[in-house]
């Protein structure tokens, strides 16, 4: 039943003459491509495929960007990246079976980081669905159980006039808090079918708020307010939600010390008085979470890297705000705020009281210097060099993008990531060959600044053939080769378990002459070169290699 007062939208007069007169020789690849455009899409990234053929050919009659990749895998991870970067859904294009399977361990990484990508899968004909063995390229009993558990949500169609709403669908859960991956698939025989239908207008698909419960908001308040030593635990929550500067008010309001998870680095100022680092690995800042009377965790599940591998025991209150439902709780008991982090910390600053405590930033600098003589009494001049190295060359407001290797490792405890959003890494899932495309895609959504890609030479191999990626559309990334001769730190975690490693050994090429064969500038440097060796290739426009040979060490664990 509509009553009078029901809104009802009404096409415009330009809207309707245009559903009344389609172009022709349209078919449904053109409602994919139209859809991504009406929802606000500017850029996709993708890999063509028999039977995705339909959405690439209607490209061509699209103002889309298409930024293609050498494989899935590579193509899902510049996805993610655009997605962090910009925080808009990033298309990924992809066709059936064996390349959308391909995609798999990017789409994993974007589930576990929050990033928001919108894969767009073919399938085969309509005929073929439901299991049935009928012997169609590519066939899959049932291509979405692949995904299901992965994605945030999966939508099927099998008709062209369902195209539009479950793109719109997905659009709206990729951008949902918490932010994901969500998985559409589409038959070869409706991409490829001509239409009938109008051109898609610009579709409503914004995601609702997430804001928290307010009696729950109250009570943290209360809790943070009487402290007597409350601590702050800052998530990439808090970086995808740009509520660093909520964070940095509230922190200084109640005089509570901060730490940043790997993936809530740049959240927190790094010299900030109150500012703990991104220590998480040092038994220093474990104990001194541990013994915080209320410990307010923004974005984060606790989960194992930001938990001291889950050796972390809290023995005061912990009030968790987290927008991942599953995670709330998930590994301490307290008062769970199932919000986004912004309007929950909004809220907090709107009803803490102010408190003062004169001993906290003291008890900070205390907690940092024992770390560093920790770190200081293990002879790891190289590495800290090294990192220092990279800081120095690398632009504040310039992002960077880490593979699985011990740089990295490094980076998360020790690297002052200057400015939110800037540093981003493969910890979600843990995968190799990320950091190369994925800077090519954050290169891809602002080609204004320099973008750092660092790989260890067993993570590079991964994607080599993206060199011609970067060469192709001149995106401005510097990929930083640690070459150690392998898989590093598998190398040093086999050793130190069983006296010797196995299988981490590798042959590899000589990477200068690898990436000038791809038309890359590139550059072999050393320890003591290497600031001015990365600032050069980094002020250079287009896409250049740096290679550093160099064995790196870890830093003593303190949760074994």
């Amino acid at each position: 039943m509509t009553h009078d007062h029901d809104p009802v939208l009404r096409p415009t007069p330009a809207q309707t003459a245009a559903a009344l007169a389609p172009p022709p020789g349209r078919i449904g690849g053109d409602l994919v491509v139209e859809t991504l455009a009406g929802l606000g899409a500017t850029t996709v990234f993708g890999l063509p495929g028999q039977h995705a053929l339909g959405m690439f050919d209607a490209l061509r009659r699209s103002s889309l960007r298409y930024v293609g990749l050498r494989t899935e895998n590579s193509a899902g991870f510049a996805a993610d990246a655009y997605g962090r970067i910009t925080g808009e859904a990033a298309p990924l294009l992809l066709s059936t079976g064996p390349g959308a399977l391909m995609s798999l361990a990017a789409l994993q990484e974007a589930a576990a980081a929050s990033a928001p990508v919108l894969a767009v899968g073919s399938q085969v004909p309509v005929a073929g669905l439901g299991g049935g063995r009928h012997g169609h390229l590519h066939e899959l009993r049932d291509q979405q159980a692949s995904f299901r558990d992965i994605v945030k949500s999966v939508h099927t169609v099998r008709t062209a006039s369902q195209i539009p709403s479950a793109i719109a669908a997905a659009w709206q859960s990729a951008l949902s808090a918490p932010h994901g991956p969500v998985w559409v698939e589409i038959p070869q025989d409706v991409l490829l079918a001509e239409t009938i239908l109008p051109q898609v207008i610009a579709p409503d698909a914004t995601p609702g708020p997430l804001p928290p419960r307010p009696e729950l908001t109250a009570v943290a308040a209360d809790l943070l307010t009487h402290a007597r030593r409350p601590v702050i635990v800052a998530g990439g929550g808090v970086v995808r939600s740009d509520a660093s500067g909520k964070l940095r008010a509230l922190a200084e309001k109640l005089d509570a010390p901060v730490v940043t998870t790997f993936g809530g680095k740049g959240a927190f100022p790094w010299d900030h008085p109150l500012s703990l680092r991104s220590w998480l690995e040092d038994r220093h800042t474990t104990d001194y979470l541990e013994s915080a009377d209320v410990l307010l965790v923004v974005g984060s599940g606790l989960g194992e890297l930001s938990s001291n591998y889950h050796t972390f025991a809290p023995r005061g209150r912990v009030v968790q705000i987290e927008a991942d439902l599953g995670k709330l709780e998930s590994n301490h008991p307290g008062i769970g705020i199932h919000a986004d982090a912004r309007p929950a910390l909004q809220a907090l600053l709107e009803t803490v009281g102010e408190r003062r405590d004169p001993a906290a930033a003291a008890s900070v600098r205390a907690v940092l210097d024992a770390v560093r003589a920790r770190i200081d009494a293990q002879d790891l001049t190289l590495e800290q060099q090294v990192l220092a190295a990279v800081r120095k060359a690398l632009p504040d407001d310039a992002p960077g993008f880490w593979d699985m290797t011990i740089l990295a490792y490094w980076a998360w405890s020790a690297f002052d990531a200057r400015r939110p959003n800037t540093m981003h890494s493969a910890q979600g899932a843990g995968g190799l060959g990320y950091a190369f495309p994925a800077a090519l895609g954050a290169a891809a959504a602002d080609p204004t600044r320099p973008v750092l890609a660092v790989s260890g030479d067993g993570g590079a191999m991964y994607a080599l053939a993206e060199l011609a990626t970067a060469r192709q559309y001149g995106l401005p990334v510097t990929w930083l080769i640690v070459d150690d001769g392998g898989y590093g730190i598998l190398r040093e975690y086999m050793t130190d378990a069983f006296g010797a490693a196995t299988g981490t050994e590798l042959a590899r090429p000589d990477f200068v002459a690898l990436a000038e064969s791809f038309g890359v500038p590139a550059v072999r440097t050393s320890p003591e070169t290497l600031a001015g060796d990365l600032a050069a290739a980094l002020a250079e426009p287009g896409p250049s290699v740096v290679v550093l040979p160099a064995v790196l060490r870890m830093f003593a664990p303190t949760h074994l």
